[in-house]
């Protein structure tokens, strides 16, 4: 995976976005990149320190862990964090979204035995997932120059501010953090089990990024274009995905952009065939 502690942005990565928007046409890949230079940097540290230390972490935990296990797991951590959904639906002037999210949580935080089961879903209760990125971006904040950064993983000028302020403001895992104080710092434990977790469901991705033409640019395409997806509750405007795919681009040619990707997989005849080893 391209970064040491990406998980800590979305779930299981933002792979499957590129699929939902690209449909039947290839998406080409975006240009507007001031800081490509700084951010393929970082994207080769972050990579480098994900290969090193957080996915063998994570692997481990899948060989120690069976799925219900680390379902459970997971759930208890959407359930904990899910105050971040509901203090930025508010932001957002969105009372009925938090509404919702707040039965949600208290469903599964009581029902659920504190979250480590999902009853809410079963009531028919949907997950939603919102950040202040988001929130800056519905009050017509514009999205910025794309950045990665290290330990952290793909961004915006937008986006970097929901780290501080939803971490400081409005999660739990943080908040437990500052107000105890352990040996050795084992008040961290918890946002670090939770990084881990999510790390360990990107494991069934990595597939994606090992096919793709040229990885950067396909972590950079997918973040982008699911964050717009979040941005539109799951059904961004035609105009605005081909605006994005760049299929108003009088110079777009997808067969063109086809052949290279052909090209690039003929050299590589093996590449995204060889099982992930876990």
């Amino acid at each position: 995976m391209p970064s040491a502690l990406l998980p800590i942005l979305k779930r299981s990565l933002p792979l499957v976005a590129i699929t939902l928007l690209a449909g039947c046409t290839i998406a080409k890949p975006r240009t507007d990149d001031p800081y490509e230079k700084f951010n393929r940097d970082m994207y080769a540290f972050n990579d480098s320190m994900d290969k090193a230390i957080i996915r063998p972490v994570a692997v481990g935990y899948r060989k120690v862990t069976n799925p219900p296990v680390r379902r459970a797991v997971s759930d208890f951590f959407t359930n904990i964090r899910m105050p971040i959904t509901v203090a930025n639906d508010l932001l957002q002037a969105r009372p009925m979204q938090a509404a919702q999210s707040t039965g949600r949580f208290l469903v599964n935080l009581t029902l659920g035995i504190g979250g480590f089961f999902d009853p809410a879903s079963q009531l028919g209760i949907p997950l939603q997932d919102t950040d202040f990125g988001i929130t800056l971006a519905r009050w017509g904040v514009p999205e910025g120059g794309y950045l990665v950064l290290p330990f952290v993983g793909p961004t915006t000028a937008r986006d970097v501010w929901r780290l501080p302020v939803d971490s400081y403001f409005f999660d739990p895992l943080s908040y437990y953090s500052r107000n105890h104080d352990f040996e050795y710092g084992q008040e961290y434990l918890p946002e670090l089990f939770y990084l881990v977790t999510l790390r360990s469901r990107g494991i069934d991705a990595e597939s994606f990024l090992q096919s793709a033409y040229d990885p950067y640019v396909f972590m950079r395409d997918a973040y982008r274009q699911q964050r717009l997806y979040e941005l539109y509750d799951g059904n961004p405007p035609a105009e605005i995905i081909e605006q994005m795919q760049g299929l108003k681009d009088k110079n777009f040619d997808p067969d063109e952009l086809l052949e290279e990707q052909h090209s690039w997989e003929n050299k590589q005849p093996e590449q995204g065939k060889q099982p992930i080893k876990n």
